[in-house]
């Protein structure tokens, strides 16, 4: 029998849509020729892909596991249950919510949770490594609570706790926020939590930077400290972009309502699948090779730029993250970005702590080491792209467009060596 209605043509991408089938390529060459060191991206493999541009797309799923406004639901709630399952495990948690869109709806849904408007929230600042969820103003959560901001010692370029539990103990948060953007050393999440009990605040966790390398064991966790985390699942951890609020036990009713219906609908099935397979992943002892590949990484390129006459925020890193001063280099931040981007490495520009510069035009570079680790790139790499950096910071100073495609040929020698998972 014929349908009455023409059907979906099952055809390629390129046959359907060949203009945005040609872009996808370039994309795709544009990763495996360059060599990406923003410390918040990251190659997935093609396991993780497959799971999220499957059919789940398809599937409608209002609720949670077993509590659903949509009939067919028999296997979506098995896979949602699966990430939740790898998730309490991987990070050794009561409670796990995988529905949260991006890291910041799930912070959101903390203060929707837990807050009422106008209530005092604590978190890092933006411009000192902070993140715009922690109360920065230009974010609702700014906006719609009374924030207070800690920062970092102007000298040594690291939290200060001391600071941080003086401040609380004035402004007396009912939330205060650990984590960050650009954040190069270690957490004490159990200096956070002595805090955070002494003024009587419900302490959260915001692991997106590092999770992979808590997965990993690389990094202390913040689990029997902070009561909420909340992670986003790209970045270190190599999922897709999503993410996950976790709780104790007793914390997380609140939250699941927070997450739906609070501020969402319908989760993202295909993404929660794409975040099941990475935390399988982060399960297996190679990830664990990989999140220490990570550190050690950074902090031979750390060294290297040290030697080259860098400002290293803090002085170094200890985890996937360097934040650099160009102010001594006599280039910004945006400018240097831009030339090392012809030069084939990617970057960011970044504000550093007490930047006398504007966020749009700031005076640092915040680079990472997840993605070229993902790539097989080991310490001896690292040493090389030091030199690239330099040697394209230098041409940017002189206005040497020769000399950064010099580079990016380079570049693109060494990229080929190491291909980027998940692509052709």
């Amino acid at each position: 029998m014929h349908s009455r209605f023409p059907l979906i043509p099952d055809i390629t991408l390129s046959q359907k849509d060949p203009l945005l089938s040609d872009l996808l390529k370039k994309e795709e060459a544009r990763q495996q020729s360059k060599l990406s060191l923003i410390p918040s991206e990251n190659h997935v493999s093609q396991a993780v892909l497959a799971a999220t541009g499957s059919i789940l797309t398809n599937k409608y799923s209002e609720g949670y596991p077993g509590k659903r406004y949509y009939e067919g639901q028999q296997i979506i709630d098995q896979i949602e249950q699966l990430a939740i399952n790898r998730a309490k495990d991987i990070f050794s948690v009561e409670h796990a919510n995988v529905q949260p869109y991006s890291g910041s709806p799930a912070n959101l849904a903390i203060y929707a949770a837990f807050l009422e408007p106008g209530d005092t929230v604590m978190g890092m600042s933006l411009p000192m490594g902070g993140h715009l969820t922690h109360g920065w103003q230009v974010s609702v959560t700014g906006s719609w609570f009374r924030s207070v901001q800690y920062g970092v010692n102007k000298v040594t370029g690291r939290i200060d706790y001391d600071e941080v539990r003086a401040m609380a103990k004035k402004e007396r948060p009912k939330l205060l926020f650990c984590g960050g953007t650009a954040i190069p050393r270690l957490i004490d999440f159990a200096a956070f939590a002595d805090i955070a009990k002494e003024v009587d605040a419900l302490l959260a966790a915001d692991i997106a930077h590092i999770a992979g390398l808590i997965a990993g064991g690389v990094h202390p966790s913040p689990t029997g400290y902070a009561p909420i985390i909340s992670t986003t699942t790209h970045k270190t951890l190599r999922g897709p972009r999503g993410a996950i609020v976790m709780s104790t036990r007793e914390l997380s009713q609140n939250l699941d309502r927070a997450v739906f219906p609070g501020l969402q609908g319908g989760p993202h099935n295909h993404t929660t699948a794409g975040i099941a397979v990475c935390l399988h992943e982060a399960s297996q002892p190679e990830f664990k090779l990989y999140a220490q590949q990570v550190v050690k990484n950074a902090q031979v390129l750390a060294e290297e730029l040290t030697e080259r006459g860098y400002e290293l925020i803090s002085g170094g890193t200890d985890n996937h993250l360097i934040l650099i001063d160009l102010t001594s280099k006599g280039i910004i931040g945006k400018k240097a970005a831009q030339a090392l981007d012809q030069a084939g490495i990617v970057t960011n520009y970044n504000t550093i702590p007490f930047d006398p510069r504007k966020p749009f035009s700031p005076s640092g570079l915040r680079i990472g080491t997840p993605a070229v680790t993902s790539r097989g790139m080991g310490e001896q790499e690292m040493r090389r792209l030091a030199s690239f950096i330099d040697g394209a910071i230098e041409a940017a100073k002189r206005e040497s467009a020769l000399d950064l495609k010099s580079i990016a040929n380079e570049i693109s020698n060494l990229a080929i060596q190491f291909p980027a998972p998940g692509t052709c």
